[in-house]
């Protein structure tokens, strides 16, 4: 009901300019920072927080946002094919590297047998931890092609793997011995990306990007909204506000 609340009062609200989605953490303070460069050029921006992956995307086909930024290319590719929304790209924004985390573990050669492990639900980013898993020799996979669970074919350390929500992953560290993260959570989470394990490298094909219903491509305001994004300014915030933990893609 409290999802359904949300989307309703977003159609009543909607009459008072450009609506753009995110998720809290670093994908709000980089909106509210684009927001500023592009009130420049006559565009004001409401930002809507959403605290999971899915309502976004949601709220959007249903017309209750203009645009939302906070997703990776494969992740709407596979909630178009999933949920048949008539979504696009129109711009990619930062790269967030998935990394592995723990505050038990010190060095990958310290996982020991029957390690607990926590990695996101959703399937591309529960296939991108298994990807990065097998990278650190803790697993093997049958396919590269968005894995999952049952694709593990060799699991040397018998690792005890816990699908999770993604939001939850930081707070549950202490209940796992790691965890496969996502920078937004990481950072949201008040952890230090620095202290990742093991890192994705930055020509992963999980670059953020904005996404808006199909035909509106080529909306005014969407080009705008994109000029701000990939702006000078915002690239300045992005390099001194997170440090490089987070790289802007244009």
């Amino acid at each position: 009901m409290k999802k359904l609340a949300l989307v309703v009062l977003l159609s009543a609200s909607h009459a008072f300019g450009f609506k753009l989605g995110v998720t809290a953490g670093p994908h709000a303070m980089i909106a509210e920072e684009v927001a500023k460069v592009v009130k420049k050029n006559g565009l004001t921006i409401e930002i809507i927080e959403f605290s999971d992956f899915i309502l976004p995307n949601i709220a959007l086909s249903q017309g209750d946002l203009d645009a939302n930024s906070y997703q990776h290319q494969p992740f709407l590719d596979n909630q178009i094919k999933d949920r048949g929304f008539k979504l696009t790209s129109v711009a990619k924004t930062v790269l967030m590297p998935l990394g592995l985390y723990s505050k038990k573990i010190k060095d990958l050669n310290d996982v020991k047998e029957g390690a607990i492990l926590g990695i996101p639900n959703d399937p591309t980013n529960g296939g991108r931890a298994l990807l990065l898993l097998e990278k650190a020799g803790l697993l093997t996979l049958k396919k590269k092609d968005l894995p999952g669970i049952l694709d593990i074919i060799e699991n040397p350390k018998k690792l005890d793997i816990k699908e999770l929500d993604a939001p939850q992953l930081p707070r549950s560290l202490d209940d796992l011995d790691f965890a496969v993260i996502n920078t937004d959570w990481v950072i949201l989470g008040g952890l230090d990306p620095k202290s990742a394990l093991l890192s994705e490298s930055t020509d992963s094909p999980y670059t953020n990007v904005i996404a808006v219903r199909i035909g509106d491509q080529d909306n005014t305001d969407v080009k705008k909204l994109v000029k701000a994004y990939q702006s000078a300014e915002i690239k300045d915030f992005i390099h001194s506000k997170f440090s490089g933990a987070l790289i802007l893609v244009q």
